[in-house]
Formats: structure tokens, C-alpha cells, sequence
């Protein structure tokens, strides 16, 4: 055959790269190295190099009978993680993946400290004081209160433990009227994370959810959330940030319905925000915009430490408006590492780094600092956004462009039909890891589920320069899949256990723009 028909021959079938490993490795002569590992090369470690440091078997899934040097299983680790991708080129997640040096000397310096061991390093848990009060400071806790909270691994236990306090403010209220509490409820929209479906499932409480809407821009409408409220409902979460497209919702709006119905049928529900990705943007980004303690129905919040409060994974914070707010049986004292020791985190011991990393950031940016940082990401979001619409090829659906209040995310998806494109942004996410890039597509949460999306997210470490990179490879790879496809044909869905939806196409004339079109806007 030709050149020409071999290219436009199809595999007629897939191949099995463990199983042929496998087969070889049992048919080949044992080399020195198989020798000296048992033969089993594909349940060991093996380097290249590796005879340098290890002439006994040194096994994968079974616990090792002997020891090895540390610069053997320094190296051993090293090469593995060598094939993880580049953190910074992982546009998906909010996660910190650079901080400034001084502050990684002091995380190591304290990784050692146990922070749960409270009177053997009380300074240590000073700085998680000071933390919280500087949260409670910049999200606007009243003067005539007593502010309370508490660092944790991570916003899914600082949400957890928020929810706790309700369910358990809730409970208590029912016994004192003598009323039935065996049915709590809790609302929040299809576009939350899944950790507060997670709460709902571990501690029996019914999830009551909004499903959202190009009209709610994609996030929970606070009038159909009320709508869904009763007596047994301990409180409403409202997103600062959401996962999907970083839009802020509407935490006033929903006060005011939340107090409409208080006068109507007398039920005091409270405002819990996950604040997750928004609590260290809105304060310097937006800081007349009303989500926080200035609500009086907000009675906590929790918000990452690890994303937008600039540190290594994982901390998380929790504060309370009011001491009165987390109930005394969430709390226990313990005296076995010490003196008397109050502890309401569902963790125990864990490193004390993850509190000192967050008080150099607080200490070192001050409030400057955080807007400099913060407003920079969100610029840099915003060109990334121009660009991405000025290519034609792209609907926007996140509004950080138009200086709507929002994390700085950059939601998209294609133009399908408008292009005649023959590939979807599935195959669009594929495409560009070719160029080393992280960029995720998924369906829009319930409501929208027939929307697909891909969705990048602009951290500190991503400079203009970084993002025009992507941009450039983005463009890259719409227009050679659009070439593949339209000399070969559709690309081909694998159908695993369901259908996959059909995508709408029509043809339509090549397209004629390139990435060079757009070299100028970077």
C-alpha cells in the first residue's frame, strides 16, 4: 500500500504494553540484574544504575527484609516522581505549588512539632491564635464578639466541623421546644464540593440541593434554596468561589430572603460560607462586597489555606462568629500530653509547619501583600480570558473578564456547531497534555449537565509570560485536532458501561485562523 493509505489506516488493535512486559521478562534469559533481584523485575525496583547502590531484592508491594542505603532510596523515590507532571503546568487545581524559601526553611524547621501536643509547643499554638484572629479581623468578626476557630487538614474538615456546630446548635434548640429531631436537613447547590455531600452522608443529615442555571449564572439561587427550607433545616451553605466557574454567590441576597422567612414562620436559619477558594480573594479584591461576619445570619465561615492563603497543602481554617456558636459537646479536654487541653478537630496529630507557613504569609504580605498577589492573578486571569474569546473558537463562561466578583478561574468551552468542529473538549483536554498542560473538562453540575467545560485556574506562580504559553498551545491543539479530524474523521468515543452522549457537528468551510493569529494579543 501507499504512504497515503497507510496514514489513513486505522489500528485494528489495541495493545496490551503490561502483558507483553510480561511475557518478555518471562522468556528472557535472567540478566546480572535479574539475577541478582530474583528475576522479578516487574515487582521490584530496578534503575539503570541501581547495581551502584543495591544487590538485593528490593520489593515493590511487600515490606522489605532488609535495609538499604538512603542515598539508594533517595534515588529509588527520586526517579519515580520524575515522571509526575510539572505542578505549575496543572492548571487544574487551586493547590499552592510555590512558596517563598524562608518560608519553606521554616515549615521543614517545624515539620517535626506535633501540633495536637499543645503544652509542649505553646508558641506554636499562639501563631494559630494570631491566625485566627487575623481572619476573623479581615472577614469583618464585630467587636461585641468573641470570635473562635481552628486550623485544619484542609477545608473538607473545616466545613465538616461548621456543619457540626450547626447540626448540633439545631439539635439542641429542638430538645429545649420539646420537638422531634431525628430529621435534620441541610441545602446547597448542585455546584458545591463534594465534601458537603460527604458531611450529609457521614452524619445522616438529608442534603437538600439547588440546581443551577445560565440564568443563576451557574450557581445556587437563593431564592429556590430558601424555598427548600423548613423547621429541620440546620442551615444553608453558600459558595464564595465556585469550583466550577468561580463565581461568587449571593450571600446578602440570601440573608434577606432568609430573613423574610424568619418573620413569615419563625425559623432562624443560619449562613454557613465555604469559602474555600474565596475567602483570601474576596476580602482583598472585593472588600465592599458583604458576604462575611457584617451578615449577621453568617455564623461561620471556612476557607484554604492552601489555595489563595498561598501555602503547601494541606491547611484549612474554621472560624466562628461567636464563641456561643460552637457548642461545648463538639469539645474535648484531654490531659495525657499535658495540661489541660481543649481540642474540637475531628484530626489529631498532624505537623505544626502547616500553621507556621500561614503566619509567614500573614506576617511577611500584610494586607498589601495579599491585594498585590491576589489582583495579579485575577489580571492575569482576565487577559487569559480576552485571549481565549478574541480566538473565535471559544464560549466564555466564567465572568472574571468582565470584573465580575470571582476567584480567577477561566471557565470555557467550545464553539462546536459555530466551527463545524468535529472533536469536543474531551478530546481537546487530551490533546494538550501533549504540551505537558493539565487542563480539565468535565459536565456542568446539575441543572447545566449538558454543558461541558474546561476550566483553568490562575495562581501566583503563573505569569503572564507562563500564560501566553498556554494560550499559544491551546490554539495549537483546536487547530491540529480540527485538521486530524477533518482528514480522518470524527474523533472515536470508548463506550465503557454507558452511552456517551452524542455531540452535534456539521461541516463547515476549514478553518483558516492559527495560533500565529494570535501571537500578537501575548
Amino acid at each position: 500500500p501507499s504512504r497515503s493509505n497507510n496514514n489513513n489506516m486505522a489500528l485494528s488493535k489495541k495493545i496490551d504494553a503490561k502483558g507483553i512486559i510480561k511475557e518478555i521478562e518471562e522468556k528472557s534469559a535472567p540478566s546480572t540484574l535479574g539475577s541478582l533481584l530474583g528475576g522479578k523485575t516487574s515487582s521490584v525496583h530496578s534503575l539503570a544504575y541501581s547495581s551502584r547502590y543495591v544487590r538485593t531484592e528490593v520489593p515493590k508491594y511487600q515490606f522489605p527484609e532488609d535495609s538499604i542505603e538512603a542515598s539508594a532510596a533517595y534515588q529509588i523515590i527520586h526517579d519515580q516522581m520524575i515522571l509526575d507532571g510539572n505542578s505549575s503546568q496543572n492548571m487544574a487545581t487551586f493547590v499552592t505549588s510555590w512558596m517563598e524559601p524562608e518560608a519553606t526553611k521554616l515549615m521543614i524547621e517545624s515539620m517535626g512539632k506535633n501540633f495536637a501536643d499543645k503544652d509542649e509547643y505553646p508558641k506554636t499554638v499562639e501563631l494559630q491564635e494570631r491566625c485566627v484572629s487575623m481572619l476573623a479581623n479581615i472577614w469583618n468578626g464585630t467587636k461585641d464578639e468573641q470570635p473562635m476557630g481552628t486550623s485544619c487538614i484542609g477545608s473538607s474538615e473545616a466545613f465538616t466541623l461548621g456543619a457540626l456546630a450547626m447540626k448540633f446548635m439545631w439539635r439542641n434548640q429542638k430538645k429545649a421546644e420539646g420537638k422531634p429531631h431525628d430529621k435534620p436537613n441541610i441545602i446547597f447547590g448542585h455546584n458545591a464540593q463534594v465534601c458537603l455531600e460527604k458531611f450529609a452522608r457521614y452524619f445522616d443529615v438529608e442534603v437538600r440541593q439547588v440546581k443551577v442555571s445560565k440564568e443563576s449564572r451557574y450557581v445556587m439561587d437563593p431564592k429556590l434554596a430558601v424555598d427548600l427550607a423548613d423547621e429541620n433545616t440546620i442551615g444553608i451553605v453558600t459558595i464564595l468561589g465556585s469550583t466550577f466557574t468561580g463565581h461568587f454567590e449571593h450571600v446578602k441576597e440570601l440573608q434577606t430572603h432568609l430573613d423574610r422567612i424568619q418573620k413569615e414562620k419563625g425559623w432562624d436559619i443560619p449562613i454557613h460560607v465555604d469559602a474555600a477558594s474565596g475567602g483570601f480573594v474576596a476580602p482583598f479584591a472585593f472588600p465592599k462586597l458583604e458576604w462575611d461576619f457584617r451578615l449577621p445570619r453568617v455564623k461561620s465561615i471556612n476557607a484554604s489555606g492552601h489555595k489563595y492563603g498561598l501555602v503547601y497543602p494541606g491547611v484549612g481554617w474554621i472560624v466562628w462568629r461567636d464563641v456561643k456558636f460552637l457548642p461545648e459537646e463538639l469539645i474535648f479536654h484531654i490531659d495525657y500530653l499535658g495540661d489541660d487541653t481543649p481540642t474540637y478537630t475531628i484530626n489529631f496529630s498532624r505537623s505544626a509547619n502547616q500553621v507556621v507557613g500561614q503566619y509567614y504569609n500573614f506576617l511577611r504580605l500584610g494586607k498589601k501583600g495579599y491585594t498585590d498577589v491576589i489582583q495579579n492573578c485575577l489580571e492575569n486571569a482576565k487577559f487569559l480570558s480576552n485571549c481565549i474569546l478574541k480566538s473565535g473558537y471559544f464560549n466564555m463562561i466564567s465572568e472574571v473578564h468582565n470584573d465580575e466578583p470571582s476567584v480567577p478561574v477561566v471557565s470555557f468551552n467550545l464553539k462546536i456547531e459555530e466551527n463545524g468542529f468535529l472533536f469536543d473538549e474531551y478530546d481537546l483536554s487530551k490533546e494538550i497534555k501533549h504540551f505537558g498542560w493539565i487542563v480539565p473538562a468535565y459536565k456542568m453540575p446539575e441543572g447545566c449537565e449538558k454543558m461541558h467545560i474546561l476550566r483553568v485556574v490562575v495562581r501566583e506562580c503563573h505569569s503572564r509570560e507562563f500564560l501566553c504559553e498556554l494560550f499559544t498551545d491551546l490554539i495549537r491543539s483546536v487547530e491540529s485536532l480540527d485538521h486530524m479530524t477533518r482528514s480522518r474523521g470524527p474523533v472515536k468515543k470508548e463506550v465503557v458501561g454507558t452511552e456517551v452522549d452524542p455531540i452535534h457537528r456539521r461541516n463547515s468551510e476549514s478553518l483558516t485562523q492559527s495560533a500565529t493569529t494570535f501571537s500578537s494579543v501575548c
